[in-house]
């Protein structure tokens, strides 16, 4: 099993080479952790995200952290549950996490936090969004440290009964 944990927080602290955020086909913020993120890096984040021309889901982009912790922010968009059959969902979920690895990889980064992507306003079940995380980041995550960094406490007690190995508890 390579390096994953999941831990109970606030992605925006984390201290580490990227984060991964869960945005909008635009990059321009929106709500959630994409504005979260948004909010802590500052304007900086935004007017380079507005260079980017946005991604389509299941595709990652990367800019600089500018006030966050961490140096580098991975932009992902996350299938919205309800527009896709269950086969796209999972596929397009795990390009999510794939994608993210690889350009972590390309950019030097050897830590890496993930949201729970698609699990909030997107509708995806967390325990099926969780299952797929933590395996295609098990799959996927070589030579990296991976944390899944839940704020929501209901995929927080999932993750506690799902995944009691890999899960820290607070």
């Amino acid at each position: 099993m390579d390096d994953v944990k999941i831990l109970s927080g606030d992605i925006t602290e984390f201290d580490g080479d990227a984060i991964v955020n869960a945005a909008n086909e635009t990059l321009l913020g929106g709500g959630g952790v994409d504005g979260a993120i948004h909010a802590a890096a500052g304007t900086g984040l935004l007017k380079e995200c507005m260079t980017l021309g946005g991604c389509k889901t299941g595709e990652a982009k990367i800019t600089k952290g500018y006030n966050l912790k961490a140096g580098f922010v991975i932009h992902t968009v996350g299938p919205v549950y309800y527009n896709h059959t269950p086969e796209e969902n999972r596929e397009l979920l795990q390009n999510c996490y794939k994608n993210s690895l690889s350009l972590a990889r390309k950019n030097g980064c050897k830590t890496i936090a993930f949201p729970l992507i698609s699990a909030g306003v997107y509708g995806y079940p967390k325990k099926e969004a969780l299952s797929i995380a933590v395996q295609t980041i098990q799959k996927y995550g070589c030579n990296l440290e991976c944390s899944i960094i839940l704020f929501d406490r209901e995929a927080y007690k999932t993750a506690c009964q799902d995944f009691p190995e890999i899960t820290k508890q607070v």
